[in-house]
């Protein structure tokens, strides 16, 4: 496909509140809580770059710096990094605050990845490709190759020898 789009085309950014029916027993948000709204936030920007349906494939590199407590303001911004014929990987990084305060600190990233799906037949579909305009977007554009060698090697549909990119980038 000829199409393209920068990354600033796709970008999004939710916030929600953490409430009571949200945390552990410690008052801390739960991870699978805080999964599911990266995963709401990551196909919403998913989407809007494919202009397509999109369905989760993977998740990588969930980490969790600190909690997110009770109460809290949790803001999710998601940029699409790459683009891969059908797939398209989402970068996320997690914020939070306290509802009073304004100073903001880093809670979590990740990776997610989408299959876009055409609207008719539920097939996967081509898929625009993704133009970085920024120096980190061009740093997430070029390690994105890597990322997905790993995922496909992890998950059976590449053979460790075949990981051409990854060797070069870890042998640099």
């Amino acid at each position: 496909m000829s199409e393209e789009k920068k990354v600033s085309e796709s970008v999004i950014e939710m916030n929600e509140l953490v409430m009571p029916n949200d945390t552990n027993i410690l008052g801390n948000l739960m991870g699978g809580n805080l999964m599911r709204w990266m995963d709401i936030a990551s196909a919403i920007c998913a989407s809007k770059h494919c202009d397509a349906y999109v369905v989760t494939v993977s998740v990588d590199h969930l980490s969790f710096h600190e909690p997110i407590k009770l109460g809290d303001v949790v803001n999710i911004k998601a940029q699409v990094t790459r683009a891969f014929h059908t797939s398209v990987e989402v970068y996320l990084e997690v914020f939070t605050r306290g509802t009073l305060q304004r100073k903001t600190r880093m809670s979590n990233q990740a990776f997610f990845t989408f299959v876009a799906l055409d609207e008719r037949t539920m097939r996967p579909k081509d898929i625009p490709a993704v133009i970085p305009e920024t120096e980190m977007e061009q740093k997430l554009f070029d390690e994105a190759i890597v990322r997905r060698e790993m995922r496909l090697v992890h998950s059976g549909r590449m053979k460790p020898s075949e990981a051409t990119q990854s060797k070069d980038f870890l042998n640099a």
